[in-house]
């Protein structure tokens, strides 16, 4: 048996000392041991309760020092040995009977008796039972059991297992076994053991409903996972969008070049630079670092043409990954005289110029140029242009759809751009709707607590002890 709360179990340990002392005017002490589980069955001291002088009211914690305070003593550790002293706690756990001190001269079980020949005081101490179908989950086997010195199982032969055991302390000459003391605690033992057990109900209900709730979460997480990953796979329905609008705003950045005098176009600058890069990478060999770094410059710049990213983006691609090799490569090979000083200034100027050109589409000066398309139109263009396409804001679709359907001009492919894009917005709409009642369901499932009563009613069974087993 397992009890975790810990100031719920001092707080009961506590009301039957007290309960204890109370009744019997006699006694001056009283301590609480927790004994379990199987099979190591270690004995710890919970806490101690002794009478303050004069005032009637008790003290409590723990000695400073004793074998039992925790960690406590395993079976091991206190069981009747060849060679070492005899406790009557060891008595009281193996035999399941009380130990009742009543010549402290005779205690065969006085630790300090037999080690310095000093007696101790006058003490009853009570093994409190519950039987084991109510504490153990399943039947237990051979190998559960503790066994003695010898190499024999305590506890077989018993329907009951030993929990706690009190110790009450009384003054000089006033208990002898079988006395009203001793049968008031052993009385109170069995209540006793019934508040033990009620504790290790609620731990076990507790645990049972934290696992619930665990497998509940676990089960939730495996449903969301294999219903979202379904839905993961239809991802690619946002990047087709963001392809589409891509293709716009490369329309857009293609009208302004082709009618804004002195305007070159990103995709011109870019496979100008790409021929410089192949045309030096022909001069040197493989194994030299410009070479691999030239083939990554090509490559950068491909992409650069193909995606058509947003001015931020490709901007921040060219500071941090097109200049830098470039870079490298006019340090490492103009030394050497293998690019000519108008080769890199041609590679400068149009590394500059596509900076620029990443920005004509936004350039207020050059969209203004642009005089014979209305200005309400030329703005949506723009503004549908350079937005980037979530499953959150679905509503632009329909505007690029009304906008490609009302356009004063003729803008390349509109018709097809116009279809794709209502047919990527019902999937997007449908991907949405499903996300949605995903996340409900699951977040339903992960709220939904299920309502639990326990009840603990106090019952007439008797779970003492048979008769046999007591002193």
């Amino acid at each position: 048996m397992r009890i975790n709360h810990v100031e719920i179990l001092e707080k009961v340990c506590k009301d039957v000392i007290e309960t204890i002392l109370m009744c019997l005017d006699h006694a001056n002490k009283g301590t609480v041991y927790l004994v379990g589980p199987l099979p190591e069955l270690r004995v710890v001291r919970v806490t101690s309760g002794i009478r303050a002088d004069g005032n009637g009211e008790l003290k409590w914690g723990l000695p400073e020092v004793s074998d039992y305070n925790p960690p406590g003593k395993t079976w091991l550790q206190y069981r009747d040995e060849p060679g070492r002293p005899l406790e009557a706690m060891a008595w009281c756990v193996e035999h399941q009977k009380s130990w009742t001190a009543d010549n402290p001269f005779e205690d065969a079980r006085s630790v300090r008796k037999q080690l310095m020949g000093e007696p101790e005081d006058y003490h009853h101490m009570e093994p409190v039972l519950l039987k084991k179908s109510e504490i153990y989950e399943h039947p237990l086997t051979i190998d559960d059991y503790p066994t003695t010195w010898d190499g024999k199982p305590i506890w077989q032969d018993t329907d009951y297992a030993v929990v706690a055991v009190i110790k009450i302390h009384f003054v000089p000459n006033s208990i002898r076994r079988g006395d009203r003391s001793t049968k008031l605690i052993k009385q109170l033992a069995r209540r006793f053991g019934s508040e033990l057990l009620s504790l290790h109900l609620r731990e076990f209900f507790y645990e049972a409903r934290r696992q619930l709730d665990q497998m509940r979460i676990e089960s939730c997480n495996v449903l969301a996972h294999d219903l979202r990953n379904p839905i993961m796979k239809l991802g690619f329905i946002a990047s087709a969008i963001n392809t589409e609008i891509a293709f716009f705003r490369e329309l857009w950045e293609d009208y302004l070049v082709s009618h804004v005098p002195g305007l070159k176009s990103r995709k011109e600058i870019l496979q100008k630079l790409n021929r410089l890069a192949l045309e030096i990478q022909s001069r040197i060999t493989p194994d030299q670092p410009s070479y691999s770094a030239l083939h990554q410059i090509v490559e950068h710049q491909r992409d650069l043409v193909v995606s058509n990213y947003l001015p931020e983006k490709a901007i921040d691609k060219i500071d941090r990954t097109i200049v830098p090799l470039w870079s490298s490569i006019l340090d490492d090979l103009m030394p050497r005289g293998m690019i000519s000083p108008e080769e890199s200034k041609a590679v400068i100027e149009n590394l500059n110029l596509l900076k620029e050109a990443v920005y004509y589409g936004i350039r207020d000066e050059i969209i203004k140029s642009v005089n014979h398309i209305p200005e309400d139109f030329k703005e949506k263009w723009v503004d549908l242009a350079y937005r980037e396409f979530s499953f959150d804001n679905i509503e632009i679709l329909n505007e690029f759809i009304t906008l490609l359907g009302n356009a004063p001009i003729e803008i390349p492919h509109h018709g097809h751009i116009r279809k794709n894009l209502f047919y990527l917005k019902t999937l997007a709409e449908v991907v949405q709707e499903l996300n949605s009642r995903v996340a409900t369901i699951i977040e339903t499932l992960k709220n939904t607590r299920p309502v639990i009563s326990w009840m603990m009613e106090p019952t007439n069974k008797d779970s003492s002890e048979p008769e046999k087993n007591r002193c």
